[in-house]
């Protein structure tokens, strides 16, 4: 035992010598011996769960609560072995996402509930915990917070300095500017958690086996899979990894590897603190974000844990090349305090009784990292009946919330909520062990930095996933990564700031923006789209898996439309663009994040359904250049003898052709609302055909444009974006995408029944579009929406418009006041601003205004 104090004064390290620990910090329920392993065996299980730490417990609980039976989990040693057992226990309601909040809510709601429904302790403490700024900047953040969490059920609240110190007394003022605070957070006893969550399984069915690792999975062609261990083989009809950072070795066995990586994380616990003991209450869990560290209280003392930098943190990466150490189970690694001591040096400045502390411990152990730091939890594209929830840094607080939400998909096929961000197929063959390392070092390192709207990481990057015109278009833009793409978000003007400025309002890209608009709408334009998602489907039975597929009636040969996926219960699955390229031959294009997301749900419904059919990814063999601008055709149209005329090459037409003898295949269509032609071609060719159209367009006045001109002009033709106004948590209708949605074509596609129920009931709210004047702030999607002095809903995305100079949103509101011209407020870093429903879309698109102009010239435009 030493004094903290005197650590910093000496620099002592400590390094003790790794060893199999107990129990950690005399936590709560220690002296509870694990229950006896099964005895029982089963040849056949509906669902094999691999790992016993929390997550994998959390979810054999879930499916047998809910009825499901023959649910089995396997686990090499011990329940809790890995990195449950030692982790530090923090429970928050917070997340700097919105997805997850619920996870976190329903782990937390559970949680409370767990030890009267199991009679097993818990351990669960709920003081509530205090963010802490310390910098203005901070104070902008946490208004920001506020606005995304206003529309939830998560309580939250921007505390005064004075409030801050009434609650956690022991603190130094003199920095504190304001405080995030969220009641109903705090820690629990991670083994008597998992414990609880055994006895629920167990008492609703399930079957707990082990010591019993995982040797082989054989999988069989009807999608069932053989599970071999030293006691014996399981038939399974899924199985689930859930792993922890064995999760690697698990995936080998058939083929895969997950990018994952673990790291040590440390946290310090300290001896009974004499101001401590005499407080009346517990203190609130205290995360101090520019000291980058976490404190909350342990028994009468106090347990604080840092994030080091990138610079400073320690990946484990011997068990990427190596493989775990077959017999690592309850073990830690040998502590360091060098590596953390200025965020001890922070601390005891933060809460000064520290400096007079004596050390009693120090946990060293693994946690498991993706390369965003977030977990994967789903199903696995190219793997049938493999499912995954692995990659857990914060596993306690996502545990019982992962669990239920995994539960009821496995259950009712399909997600009870949109939760794409934990998507295993966000990642890709792009994602490769040196970009996993340098990924899982930077969001190690960046756990505490201000989260700004349009953030951008930039460890790893670029991927191999580059485009033809990476190289010619470094220099010019700021890149922004989108699937392992490097993609241009807009483009630098001269003498004007080319940094990456991030900030909660308007920054440097600002006014650049404007001008990429302006070029748009007024010259001609071209935006590199290669990110899409591409694929390639053909075969006897192609149009009759689509129709099965799809909302929307089948395009004709020549022909290209816009189709919804939609859930069995009504919900909008994905958006893709279908185009007929020659009979029962399609190309379908999906935004770059939904790549594998759509594609795992297309190749399982064909495999459900028996079509005969050939479905083939080709995202990386083809680029896509967009062209865009009332001159897109006169800058086209000299490099091809294909007629370009509105009345030859219709809106929604698809053709092969040749620019400048480069083979392409045109659609024309452009997600500005602009005349324009998407041209698809060989990745190779994609530098060749950039510069000859920016060469043939030079009398035009031809230039760039980046995504953030482009997510502007679509908001003011009011196209909806997928992952914003529509997704797994929105059905089609309140979208306003009726036009799209065929409830009367023969074919009974996935969720029209429902859809059909939903029609017939009647909807709550309405998708509505927002015009509202602000000052230097836009709104980006997810803010609350005030009436009446309550919030109402919430937008879904926003922009400035360059048009009308004003800002502009896509918003969720009750029926009642969707009507246009009705007055409402969205909450903006702190304010709330007045916001009008307006008739959409603020601009016509150009193929409507076409169709005006023939009818009766331009006073109907």
């Amino acid at each position: 035992m030493f004094c903290l104090g005197a650590l910093r004064l000496r620099g002592f390290p400590l390094r003790g010598s790794p060893g199999r620990l107990l129990s950690v910090c005399g936590r709560e329920g220690e002296e509870n011996p694990p229950s006896p392993a099964e005895t029982r065996w089963k040849d056949r299980a509906e669902t094999v769960i691999i790992g016993g730490g929390c997550v994998g417990v959390s979810l054999a609980y879930h499916l047998t609560k809910a009825g499901m039976k023959d649910v089995v989990l396997l686990e090499k040693s011990e329940l809790t072995a890995g990195s449950t057992w030692h982790a530090a226990g923090l429970t928050t309601y917070f997340h700097p996402g919105i997805n997850l909040k619920k996870i976190h809510y329903d782990s937390i709601k559970l949680y409370e509930k767990l030890e009267e429904e199991t009679g097993q302790e818990v351990g669960f403490h709920q003081p509530g915990s205090i963010r802490i700024a310390t910098t203005p900047v901070r104070v902008d953040e946490f208004k920001y917070q506020m606005t995304r969490t206003g529309w939830h059920a998560t309580e939250q609240y921007i505390i005064e300095p004075e409030k801050i110190q009434e609650m956690f007394p022991l603190l130094n003022m003199n920095k504190i500017l304001a405080g995030l605070y969220n009641p109903g957070d705090g820690h629990i006893d991670p083994y008597s958690l998992t414990m609880a969550l055994a006895a629920g399984a167990r008492k609703y069915g399930a079957l707990l086996k082990y010591p019993a690792p995982v040797t082989s999975l054989k999988p069989k062609s009807d999608g069932t899979w053989d599970v071999e261990t030293p006691q014996g083989s399981m038939r399974a009809n899924r199985i689930v990894n859930a792993a922890g950072f064995w999760a690697r070795e698990v995936g080998k066995m058939i083929g895969l590897e997950h990018p994952l990586i673990p790291v040590q994380h440390q946290y310090v616990v300290t001896s009974t603190i004499p101001e401590v003991k005499a407080l009346k209450r517990e203190l609130p869990v205290l995360r101090d974000l520019e000291g980058s560290y976490y404190l909350r209280q342990e028994r009468d003392g106090l347990l604080f844990g840092p994030y080091e930098s990138q610079e400073k943190m320690k990946v484990q990466d011997s068990w990427v090349t190596n493989g775990v150490p077959p017999g690592f189970g309850k073990e830690l690694f040998e502590s360091d305090l060098d590596r953390i001591m200025e965020h001890v040096e922070a601390a005891m400045e933060m809460v000064p009784v520290l400096k007079k502390a004596d050390i009693i411990n120090i946990v060293n152990g693994p946690i498991t990292y993706s390369p965003d730091i977030l977990p994967m939890v789903g199903p696995h594209q190219g793997v049938r009946n493999y499912w995954v929830t692995i990659g857990f840094g914060y596993g306690i607080i996502h545990a019982g919330g992962v669990g239920k939400y995994l539960s009821d998909w496995i259950l009712h096929g399909e997600p009870p909520f949109d939760l794409i961000e934990l998507d295993p197929n966000r990642y890709g063959k792009w994602t490769t062990t040196q970009y996993t390392e340098a990924k899982a070092r930077e969001s190690y390192g960046f756990n505490n930095i201000v989260g700004y709207p349009k953030e951008e990481r930039f460890a790893g990057r670029p991927t191999q996933r580059v485009s033809g015109l990476y190289k010619t278009l470094e220099s010019k833009c700021s890149m922004g990564f989108h699937a392992g793409w490097e993609q241009p978000h807009w483009f630098y003007q001269p003498g004007q700031d080319t940094g990456y400025r991030p900030s909660f309002r308007r920054t440097n890209w600002f006014d650049p923006v404007g001008s990429e608009y302006k070029q748009v709408m007024q010259r001609v334009g071209v935006i590199d789209l290669s990110p899409f998602g591409k694929f390639n489907i053909k075969g006897q039975d192609s149009i009759r898996l689509l129709d099965h597929l799809f909302a929307n009636v089948i395009p004709k040969v020549g022909f290209t439309n816009i189709s919804h996926m939609l859930t069995p219960k009504g919900q909008v699955y994905a958006e893709l663009t279908v185009s007929h390229l020659s009979p029962g031959e399609f190309l379908l294009i999906t935004g770059s994040g939904s790549e594998l997301h759509d594609l795992r749900w297309i190749e399982e419904e064909a495999f459900k359904g028996g079509y005969d059919v050939e479905i083939k990814n080709i995202t990386d063999e083809l680029g896509v250049l967009g062209v865009a601008g009332p001159h897109a055709r006169k800058a086209l149209q000299k490099l091809t003898s294909e007629d370009l005329s509105d009345d030859v090459f219709k809106f929604l037409q698809t053709k092969s052709l040749k620019v400048s003898n480069i083979p392409v295949t045109a659609i024309r269509i452009s997600y500005t609302g602009e005349l324009g032609w998407e041209l698809y071609h060989r990745r190779e060719d994609s530098a060749a055909l950039y510069d000859v159209i920016m060469n043939a367009g030079q009398e035009e006045g031809i230039d760039n444009f980046g995504t953030y001109a482009m997510n502007a002009l679509r908001l003011e033709k009011a196209f909806r974006a997928w992952g914003s106004e529509m997704n797994c948590d929105t059905n089609p209708l309140e979208a306003g995408l009726g036009y799209f949605i065929k409830l009367n074509k023969p074919a009974d596609f996935i969720g029209k029944q429902a859809l059909k129920q939903i029609k017939a009931k009647g909807l709550k709210r309405r998708l509505v579009c927002l015009t509202l004047a602000t000052d230097d702030v836009d709104p980006e999607g997810n803010e609350s929406i005030w009436y009446g002095g309550k919030v109402v809903g919430n937008t879904t995305s926003g922009s400035y418009s360059y048009s009308i100079q004003k800002s502009l949103a896509f918003a969720y509101v009750p029926v009642e006041l969707s009507k246009v011209g009705q007055q409402v407020e969205v909450e903006l870093l702190g304010k709330n601003y007045s916001a009008t429903v307006i008739q959409e879309p603020l601009v016509l698109t150009e193929p409507i205004r076409n169709q005006l102009q023939k009818k009766g010239g331009k006073d109907k435009i």
